[in-house]
């Protein structure tokens, strides 16, 4: 019977390097691999995969109502994706991450609990991806 086990985000950026630096030192996620325009970056259990969007030449085209994503990369895609990962103890993470000053405006008053039973908070990173952080709620 087929399962399915694991998900991994692969969130657009502009800059590979830039963001795996972000990611290591503000983050604190560890670089497994990083080869030009890719990236793969691990905390405990955790796997994130970075792509480089970084394509220009969407701004020399003078028609992008029909088509405005042509390569697959386009630098105005870098940003626009979105994570939740699951975590253990995420209001000392919470404490962790506000020190690294890279909380979403909507968590700087603190973890919240939401009406579908977790504990969480979000994060931004350097390209305006939306990272957010829970923990599953006892009932």
């Amino acid at each position: 019977m087929p399962r399915l086990t694991q998900t991994i985000p692969a969130l657009p950026v502009r800059d590979v390097t830039a963001a795996v630096t972000f990611y290591r030192d503000r983050l604190g996620f560890e670089v497994l691999h990083h080869d030009g325009g890719f990236a793969v970056l691990l905390r405990d259990e955790a796997v994130l995969h970075l792509w480089e969007s970084s394509d220009e030449t969407w701004r020399e085209r003078s028609e992008m109502s029909d088509s405005p994503v042509l390569s697959g990369a386009e630098s105005f895609i870098a940003g626009t994706a979105s994570c939740r990962i699951m975590c253990g103890g995420v209001d000392e993470l919470f404490d962790e991450l506000r020190a690294a000053d890279v909380l979403h405006a909507v968590s700087k008053g603190g973890v919240d609990d939401t009406g579908f039973g977790t504990r969480e908070f979000a994060t931004l990173d350097q390209d305006g991806n939306l990272v957010t952080f829970f923990q599953w709620v006892e009932a």
